[in-house]
């Protein structure tokens, strides 16, 4: 039965709260803030207030425990769900959708792709406005076997970890570029795949979240103020002096044509399988048939 939009009350049945019924498994940098966003705006779908909760990682939050898991999901609802795009990022981190399976077997998954060279790109940036890269696009790809960038945009093959567990009709896929030109027909697609009313729409479907916008970075000045006592209240004191313009990595002809030689086959099979069913009953063993996919 439809609930009302006054349906997410505090839940009675549990102060524990509940497991959820939803994970948004990734990919990063692929629009997981916006659909996490969007679908807590139906009437019947719960997100965590805390988007990320990375607990099915055991170098993150597992440690932390069940218990510490239900908290995030105490409101009643049809689906309750988070979004946490580190869970496909094997083999750097490993063992998720075994714990995840253990844990919720029968919880639906959504996984979002985009063009593979904007997504390394934008996770270079990332990476790199938070200090954590401090490389060029070029030296940080220069080594393609266990390349972090590389390896989460291996789209097909992360999808895989999970279709050892779960059966392909509860993985929805979908692509960025598709929610962006086709919005509502996306997130109708996504309501039915959750078995909630589908003819649900909202005035903040059409706002972005996280959009990219001038990125700043701490200057070496700021980083070391961070080390020393009290140094972190000069930040916001003297910007021009802590901080500074971090500039879009240009990807160029020769960058873009290693990335997709890399991923070439794996980008295939995730188009094949994005074609395959909009409604994304992965099947398993795929046929692929042979064509160049294009950017």
């Amino acid at each position: 039965a439809m609930k009302n939009p006054l349906s997410k009350k505090l839940a009675t049945v549990t102060a524990q709260g509940r497991l959820p019924n939803l994970v948004i498994i990734g990919a990063m940098k692929c629009g997981t803030s916006s659909l996490h966003h969007y679908l807590d705006l139906h009437p019947q779908i719960q997100m965590s207030n805390d988007k990320e909760l990375d607990f099915f990682i055991e170098e993150k939050n597992w440690d932390k425990g069940e218990a510490w898991y239900r908290s995030h999901f105490k409101l009643e609802a049809d689906i309750v769900g988070e979004s946490s795009p580190n869970y496909t990022k094997y083999p750097f981190f490993s063992g998720v959708p075994e714990k995840m399976h253990a844990m919720i077997p029968n919880a639906k998954l959504i996984y979002i792709v985009r063009d593979p060279v904007k997504r390394v790109a934008s996770h270079y940036l990332h990476q790199y406005t938070d200090r954590a890269e401090q490389r060029s696009l070029e030296e940080a790809l220069s080594q393609q076997k266990h390349n972090h960038y590389l390896e989460t945009t291996r789209y097909s093959f992360q999808l895989h970890q999970y279709l050892r567990y779960y059966s392909g009709e509860k993985i929805l896929l979908l692509s960025l570029e598709d929610m962006q030109k086709h919005r509502l027909r996306v997130l109708k697609s996504v309501f039915e795949f959750l078995g909630v009313d589908s003819s649900f729409q909202h005035p903040q479907f059409f706002k972005v979240f996280h959009q990219s916008k001038q990125k700043q970075r701490l200057s070496n000045l700021g980083t070391l103020m961070l080390k020393i006592p009290f140094g972190g209240r000069l930040i916001p004191i003297l910007p021009s002096l802590m901080s500074e313009d971090v500039v879009k990595p240009h990807v160029g002809a020769v960058t873009q044509e290693m990335i997709m030689s890399y991923l070439a086959e794996d980008w295939q099979q995730t188009q094949a399988m994005l074609s395959a069913d909009k409604q994304a009953s992965l099947q398993m063993p795929l046929q692929i048939s042979r064509h160049n996919g294009s950017v």
